[in-house]
């Protein structure tokens, strides 16, 4: 094994077993190259590493602190690590337990179930298509259920058609602040990202255009992860313009868009485009990770075949069951109810944080928190470590280089309304602190 591995191991261990808590800050690579006895460039790939575990966060000139809840290959956090988690966001409404197992009552004959454990095309079944095509309309856009190729999560149909759209080496387009799935997915695939500018609308046409040879764009423009906006008609009718005038593909991602029932999708801009992906895990279940793409014609079977060279089928058992609950009305209901529970979330975040900069679409799970001065967002992200409170710093979303901003994503789907209020008001507490109040400088 590598050396810079072992001693990465090692400070994993001093993490997992408590001597390093969360919100303690490393030594400067420097220093701590001098205490192992390690050249500076190694101490920086320990610190790369721990950084890709998930396990510390940090930046050049910042500091470098332990995170409050250890992440998987330094995309996401686990769940349960943390007192309070605002990192990972997948919203549970308490109705929808009851409503699921009602649905799944048919399962239970062992005729059935040995049906739905047998393995399952990406086109899945005339049955499942119509159901998926039902689930994923919005105001006018009605998908095509041919066009429809399932995967087994959000994250894989996201993997499958950036693999089947952009060859290694090659540029996507992505937002400048993007989700980090995706900049984890680019780096697996030998994608070049290529980050368009935006401002409070979202991406900028021209950015686009003058972002050179792409191949495709990756965009979130309903309740962008993790900006909160949603675009404007208006921006939409110019960016579909740009997007029809390059004949770029376009990756429009609409996981969390069920929040928002009144938004065209840019697929209804630029059919011949755009390539809609969209999930179950935070409309239904977490649990239940049932990935789709709406594809045009032209690309549909080469997005197929990524799929399945990809392992990212999607399962029987869950295309079944996704099914049911589609035709029955359960995936509608769940949905209804997580959007006033979102409201509610929101409403409780402008109590809260009132007076500081937060931007949020009043109906989505997440929300941007500019910092005031003199925070910077890795050293609030280690103060609210040391609180029990986890939080995802700007630096997560940032796409390129240059300085990440000095903001931090609440997710707020995980905690009970009555513990989300009680976070809130010890981040605001520590906002309006010093860092050095917290113990941290």
């Amino acid at each position: 094994m590598e050396a810079y591995r072992r001693i990465a191991d090692a400070v994993a261990a001093d993490i997992a077993a408590g001597r390093l808590r969360p919100g303690d800050r490393l030594p400067p690579q420097r220093r701590f190259a001098r205490q192992r006895g390690i050249a500076t460039s190694t101490a920086a790939r320990v610190f790369a590493e721990l950084v890709r575990r998930g396990l510390v966060t940090g930046e050049v000139g910042r500091g470098t602190f332990v995170r409050a809840a250890p992440g998987v290959d330094g995309v996401l956090a686990e769940p349960g690590r943390a007192t309070v988690d605002l990192e990972l966001n997948f919203p549970v409404v308490p109705e929808q337990a009851g409503l699921l197992a009602e649905g799944l009552r048919w399962a239970s004959r062992p005729e059935v179930l040995g049906d739905l454990l047998r393995p399952v095309g990406v086109g899945g079944t005339p049955a499942a298509r119509d159901a998926a095509a039902a689930v994923l309309a919005r105001p006018g856009w009605a998908p095509d259920p041919a066009r429809v190729v399932f995967a087994g999560s959000g994250r894989e149909a996201i993997a499958a058609t950036i693999a089947a759209l952009v060859p290694a080496g090659q540029r996507l387009g992505v937002e400048e602040l993007t989700y980090p799935v995706v900049k984890a997915t680019a780096a697996r695939l030998g994608v070049v990202l290529v980050p368009l500018r935006m401002d409070e609308h979202g991406v900028l046409p021209e950015a686009v255009r003058a972002a050179g040879s792409l191949r495709a764009v990756y965009l979130q423009p309903t309740l962008h992860n993790p900006l909160g906006g949603t675009m404007p008609a208006g921006r939409r009718a110019e960016l579909a313009e740009v997007v029809r005038e390059l004949d770029l593909p376009a990756v429009e991602d609409l996981v969390n868009a069920f929040l928002r029932e009144d938004v065209e999708p840019l697929a209804a801009l630029v059919p011949e485009q755009a390539v809609v992906v969209d999930s179950l895990s935070k409309r239904v279940a977490p649990g239940l990770t049932l990935g789709y793409v709406v594809s045009p014609r032209r690309w549909v079977e080469r997005i197929g075949t990524a799929v399945r060279a990809g392992g990212w089928a999607a399962g029987g058992f869950a295309l079944a069951a996704a099914t049911r609950w589609s035709v029955d009305g359960v995936v509608a209901t769940i949905g209804r109810a997580k959007r006033r529970d979102a409201a509610r979330r929101q409403r409780l975040v402008a109590e809260r944080l009132a007076g500081f900069r937060v931007r949020a679409d009043p109906g989505a799970y997440h929300c941007w928190w500019e910092l005031p001065a003199p925070w910077r967002a890795e050293v609030f992200v280690a103060a609210a470590a040391r609180a029990g409170i986890a939080v995802s710093p700007g630096a997560a979303f940032t796409v390129g280089p240059g300085r990440a901003p000095d903001a931090v994503r609440l997710a707020l789907a995980g905690p009970e309304p009555d513990t989300l209020a009680g976070a809130l008001d010890v981040l605001a507490a520590l906002a309006r602190g010093q860092p050095e109040d917290a113990g941290i400088e």
